[in-house]
């Protein structure tokens, strides 16, 4: 096969490699439009040359997943590095939104949840985890209500990107302000976590 005069050579292929690939081609085509033919084009080899690499289309899904985790998590890590509080957060909450809204497939695959006995993909999947939880820690929050606040933030974040990436928000409104109001709204919460206990009808 003719080698595309765009792809890279040959020469260092590895899995980390294809991996990188791969998510390019699946934030430009979409993660479940991605195939293993136009990897391999994309890449300069044959189709069977690919299995030296990954063992299955869901194998690859899975190597995206943890490229794409572990790319989110220094994303995030580099946007609170000097700051903390309120300061942390924004600058983490935008940084997440602006890398999810730039690559729809790679932020796709990050929430992807880590087969049982895959320990790299949960240590990837911790880490990103780990850079909230480090944030949060301005607020004095541990246990349970630590638990909440970060389940809080990563729900509050993956809703809004998820309905701005679906085309949801058709209003005139400004996103931009929507999505810094909603942060904002977030951390003035955050401020009453500890003394605003939980209340469950069954509990």
């Amino acid at each position: 096969m003719q080698q595309n005069s765009t792809s890279p050579p040959r020469r260092g292929l590895t899995r980390d490699r294809v991996a990188e690939e791969a998510a390019l081609l699946a934030d430009e085509v979409g993660l479940g439009k991605l195939t293993l033919t136009a990897l391999a084009d994309r890449l300069g080899v044959r189709q069977p040359s690919l299995y030296k690499h990954i063992d299955s289309m869901a194998g690859l899904h899975r190597d995206i997943a943890v490229h794409a985790k572990r790319e989110l998590g220094e994303v995030l890590a580099r946007a609170s590095v000097g700051r903390s509080g309120a300061d942390a957060i924004t600058a983490m909450s935008h940084s997440y939104r602006d890398w999810a809204v730039k690559h729809p497939a790679r932020y796709e695959a990050s929430n992807l949840m880590p087969a049982a006995d895959d320990v790299e993909d949960a240590a990837v999947s911790l880490a990103a985890i780990q850079v909230i939880a480090d944030v949060l820690t301005a607020y004095e929050l541990d246990g349970d209500d630590a638990v909440d606040a970060i389940r809080a933030f990563r729900s509050t974040l993956h809703g809004f990107v998820s309905y701005e990436s679906a085309g949801a928000f058709a209003w005139s409104a400004n996103v931009d302000r929507s999505f810094g109001r909603l942060v904002n709204g977030f951390i003035v919460a955050l401020a009453q976590w500890k003394s605003s206990p939980a209340k469950h009808p069954g509990l």
